[in-house]
């Protein structure tokens, strides 16, 4: 079994918030948007989307912020780490923030999404896919 297919545990900053997931990731990805840069007060986000029934929170009550048409996200209300995003696009998945992992090694992102919305003062040094917008569009930069 790979590392990344153990249980991982994540929390929030000041630890209220406890998630636990199972299983392998359904894919990793920096995402460029504009509305995780917001949320996360970050040039990007890495999120790892998992099935919805290998994601459990542990200990605490995240808070709910619908932050755009499809996509509710969750964060601590008492410290405001980012911990997960759930797309009604993709209504069997939730995306965990890398940043809340424990381990924040594994697993590591495989490529990038929502470049057509990238700061243009940021620039990756790595070598993965980078998609304009959904890496499922299929419109690679």
């Amino acid at each position: 079994m790979a590392d990344h297919d153990l249980p991982k545990q994540g929390r929030c900053q000041c630890g209220d918030i406890q998630i636990e997931v199972s299983g392998s990731p359904v894919l990793v990805e920096y995402c460029h948007c504009r509305s995780c840069r917001h949320s996360a007060g970050a040039p990007l986000m890495a999120w790892a989307g998992y099935d919805r029934s290998d994601v459990s929170i542990t200990g605490g009550s995240p808070t709910n912020y619908q932050s755009s048409a499809t996509v509710v996200r969750t964060f601590c209300g008492r410290c405001g780490t980012s911990l997960t995003l759930a797309d009604e696009r993709f209504p069997d998945e939730v995306y965990i923030s890398l940043a809340s992992f424990d381990d924040t090694e594994a697993p590591p992102p495989e490529f990038h999404i929502w470049r057509g919305e990238r700061l243009s003062w940021l620039e990756t040094a790595d070598e993965l896919p980078r998609y304009v917008q959904f890496k499922s569009d299929g419109l690679r930069e």
